[in-house]
């Protein structure tokens, strides 16, 4: 079980961690924990307890009326606005959910109800990813464990390839070549499978390398299939002092290819890249150049 900050619930929730504290003393609704030092410290019930809360404001109820509710009628209300209502904030914060509860279940339904109403494409984009962004940050600062930040990124992975799978293999007649790659040591995955997705989607081409590729490696596959694209993901390999160097090294090795990079270690840093070499800032930068 995770032990939780009140920053924490605030950054999930988005609850002020002042209005938790007046709920705590007025309504007696979350009972925390506390520190030898007294700090406030809250367990995976809690956040669940905090997250729901948010869902139920958001969607009318007071906090009084909320307050008297037990956990089973409160999780029952949720579960009926959750499977209601179809906006991205709520779903984001269902996956929320089902990642601390560890629920496949739950997980599996909120996804294919999703690509059901809003397409695969633009599930990933408008819930996934930002959902990611939040798992990222709790990721950071120590409030998710391995167990569950683990357990909700291998099923997103695991969905994502059968997309892949299930996508017609044909290259439109203007359409380019893309090779997909890792840097040695970098293991972060899902956006390069959904880059991978994005590409076919318009029918180009893509040569798969996956995870950790030795630089050896890229060249001799570079060698080979003389691609008109090279994306690549940093998200913490190479580390910050290395990804100068490593993106110099790209640039020389792969002049006649256009270079895309993106990830933690490269947007928003003060990254030189060359004239054949562009930084992906979000996803739909990619999809305008995959697209044409």
């Amino acid at each position: 079980m995770s032990n939780y900050s009140i920053k924490d619930l605030e950054q999930l929730s988005g609850i002020k961690a002042h209005t938790l504290r007046i709920w705590e003393q007025r309504y007696n609704i979350i009972a925390p924990k506390r520190t030898d030092t007294n700090i406030r410290t809250y367990d995976d019930r809690d956040l669940k307890l905090v997250l729901n809360i948010a869902l139920l404001k958001d969607h009318g109820h007071k906090i009084s009326e909320i307050s008297k509710l037990s956990l089973d009628e409160m999780n029952r209300e949720v579960i009926k606005i959750s499977d209601r209502q179809q906006s991205y904030p709520d779903q984001i914060h269902a996956l929320t959910i089902s990642m601390i509860d560890l629920d496949e279940d739950r997980f599996e339904k909120i996804i294919s109800t999703n690509i059901l109403q809003f397409g695969f494409e633009n599930t990933i984009i408008n819930i996934v990813y930002p959902f990611l962004s939040r798992l990222g940050t709790l990721w950071v600062t120590g409030s998710v464990g391995p167990a569950q930040e683990h357990f909700i990124s291998n099923l997103i992975r695991q969905k994502i390839i059968v997309a892949i799978d299930g996508q017609v293999s044909k290259q439109r007649p203007n359409g380019k070549t893309y090779m997909l790659f890792l840097p040695e040591g970098e293991l972060h995955e899902i956006s390069l499978l959904f880059a991978s997705y994005i590409i076919r989607a318009r029918y180009n081409k893509v040569i798969y390398l996956g995870q950790s590729l030795p630089f050896s490696e890229l060249e001799f596959a570079y060698n080979v299939h003389r691609p008109d694209y090279i994306f690549s993901a940093f998200t913490s390999v190479p580390s910050n002092h290395e990804v100068q160097p490593y993106v110099d090294r790209m640039a020389s090795a792969f002049p006649d290819a256009h270079l895309l990079l993106t990830g933690y270690q490269v947007v928003g840093q003060d990254i030189e890249v060359s004239d054949n070499a562009t930084v992906i800032n979000q996803i739909q930068d990619l999809i305008r150049i995959a697209g044409t």
